[in-house]
């Protein structure tokens, strides 16, 4: 069994993470989704969240918007509108962002123009947490270094 999976983490604009990782964390639909090298095929939904790799007993979070994993034995492909580094996420624009959603779902709506607003609302709170954790993490005790 191999020790790795591949994790390849892609948006409509890039390849944003292509790397050989000990553990992944998936934002599932349904929860939180660890997935480990010799994880049965499993084809899933996520949605907006803290996709967390780990590699050499590091961890690294990147804010995922809504997507889908194809997970193989030693392969993990997330595809995703939305994948930014914790450390490269803008807090004060996601919290702008995330306002300006809030304050447009009091607003009169289309079902579609509500769908728009709440995916954005998603992908902002979504950096949020990312970025306060990743802060946490790194002020609170530092790496992990094994």
């Amino acid at each position: 069994m191999a020790l790795t999976l591949k994790l390849q983490v892609i948006t409509p604009e890039a390849l944003v993470f292509s790397d050989d990782v000990s553990m992944v964390v998936l934002p599932g639909t349904a929860g939180e989704m660890g997935v480990l090298p010799g994880h049965e095929p499993l084809m899933t939904t996520i949605e907006a969240g803290d996709l967390v790799i780990t590699k050499g007993g590091e961890e690294m979070d990147l804010a995922v918007g809504a997507g889908f994993a194809q997970i193989t034995g030693d392969h993990v492909c997330v595809l995703t509108d939305m994948a930014i580094e914790a450390d490269k996420i803008d807090e004060a624009a996601a919290e702008a962002a995330r306002k300006r959603a809030e304050q447009s779902l009091s607003e009169k709506l289309t079902a579609e123009q509500q769908a728009a607003v709440e995916a954005s609302l998603r992908k902002a709170t979504a950096q949020l947490a990312v970025k306060r954790r990743h802060r946490e993490r790194h002020h609170h005790g530092g790496s992990k270094h094994q």
